[in-house]
């Protein structure tokens, strides 16, 4: 596990704010920028995302359903649509699409948490605390 592995798994749990996690993201370079919003699409895809999770996520994210992630989201497979969102390439958009990426590992995982750790589990993410 990485500081990286951490970070984004403790904003998914709510455990650091997403102020936080903005600021970790603009600390980045482009192009580790990309690492991070492909983590983020894979891990989604991991935790069973559905095209049900959209709206909760577009509206946990602070999004407006006009801002291009959350148009993304809404339309065709979720599998696809992730992976454009996380290839989204302004700035501006990148922030959004961090913030929208998360707000899905967030609702995604914690369903699979409900329905298949809730008795325990080996997975070391779902052991974080707020100190991280």
């Amino acid at each position: 596990m990485t500081e990286r592995d951490i970070m984004l798994n403790a904003l998914a749990q709510g455990l650091r704010p997403m102020s936080q996690g903005i600021k970790y993201f603009d600390a980045l370079g482009p192009e580790e920028q990309s690492e991070v919003l492909l983590f983020l699409c894979h891990h989604c895809v991991q935790a069973r995302a559905v095209a049900e999770d959209g709206p909760e996520s577009i509206r946990r994210a602070g999004l407006r359903p006009t801002h291009t992630p959350a148009v993304l989201i809404t339309r065709g497979r979720i599998e696809q649509q992730l992976g454009k969102i996380a290839r989204l390439t302004p700035l501006d958009e990148r922030r959004k699409a961090f913030r929208l990426l998360v707000a899905v590992l967030a609702i995604a995982d914690g369903r699979r948490r409900e329905r298949f750790c809730s008795g325990g589990c080996g997975h070391w993410w779902h052991s974080l605390t707020a100190a991280g």
